[in-house]
């Protein structure tokens, strides 16, 4: 599919600010969603946690993709926050479906986020996009954020949702948090070190993006995670390699939960994915092994 103008809610994102500079650099017309007056008409006015956007702004694009939500790792859980993270997500997502839904001409193909926390906590089971969603706060909130999106695949629009598992990146994302730890000797396994991480290099992220929106077909749950998951551990001792420092400084399970809260859960649980749907599309990843996509980063 050869698209022109496409709008990105998220946009000054990790994930959303490199899309931005990959479409851009390969001729694209990029329609920025920001929360203040628009300045041109390469932005359009949107306010997420209160469902509103500046419908008028998106006539014209060939697709959308939203990838805005207040971080999920930023600060500790309270309800107040956690109200904050759904309503960011949920209403956001509702607000936009609905508005290329309302478009006389709506865009061929609305790409809309999620993560992998759909699945919960896994242990060594190995799950996919045919697998079912776990219990707690993360799988409820990724079913009715991926719900959110159901005017736009009602209006007839190729509707396809990101899970995406932990980016390796620099600038934010739990790498952005763990690369400044690790640069100083002080990084470490968290607690026990046996819980899947499943990754994906910022680089494979942003091509997954451009899969979905450029390849027609394509629609539905897809797993955007490296093809072979690792334990904390394992990702631990790839970080020391690669970065030729010490992971001595290991977290214990109750130091992180004091510290974090509820969200030590979500560091502490294991997530097992693969990308199956993706790779029967035919994605092919530039950096599939951890060293190369830290090394990348």
């Amino acid at each position: 599919m050869q698209l022109s103008r496409i709008a990105v809610a998220g946009a000054s994102g990790l994930i959303g600010s490199a899309l931005t500079r990959s479409l851009t650099a390969d001729g694209h017309e990029v329609v920025r969603l920001v929360r203040r007056e628009a300045r041109d008409e390469t932005e359009v006015r949107w306010d997420p946690e209160a469902g509103r956007v500046d419908t008028a702004g998106l006539a014209g694009c060939d697709a959308v993709v939203n990838l805005a939500g207040a971080g999920v790792g930023s600060r500790r859980w309270t309800d107040a926050y956690k109200k904050r993270i759904h309503d960011s997500r949920v209403n956001g997502t509702t607000a936009l479906a609905k508005a290329v839904a309302a478009l006389d001409e709506p865009p061929r193909v609305f790409v809309n986020g999620s993560a992998m926390g759909y699945y919960g906590e896994t242990g060594d089971r190995v799950v996919d996009e045919n697998s079912p969603a776990g219990q707690g706060f993360l799988p409820e909130l990724c079913v009715e954020w991926e719900g959110a999106a159901a005017p736009a695949q009602q209006a007839g629009v190729r509707t396809a949702f990101t899970r995406t598992g932990l980016v390796v990146g620099r600038g934010g994302g739990a790498w952005g948090k763990l690369f400044p730890l690790f640069r100083a000797g002080l990084g470490g396994r968290m607690g026990d070190g046996r819980q899947y991480w499943s990754f994906i290099a910022l680089h494979d992220e942003v091509a997954a993006i451009r899969h979905l929106l450029e390849t027609d077909g394509l629609s539905g749950p897809f797993n955007l995670t490296a093809p072979q998951p690792l334990t904390n551990r394992e990702i631990t001792e790839a970080m020391g390699r690669v970065l030729h420092r010490p992971t001595l400084f290991a977290v214990p399970a109750p130091v992180l939960r004091a510290v974090l809260g509820e969200m030590a859960g979500d560091v502490l649980g294991s997530a097992r994915v693969r990308p199956t749907r993706l790779l029967e599309s035919g994605f092919t990843f530039a950096f599939p092994d951890i060293e190369e996509a830290i090394r990348a980063a």
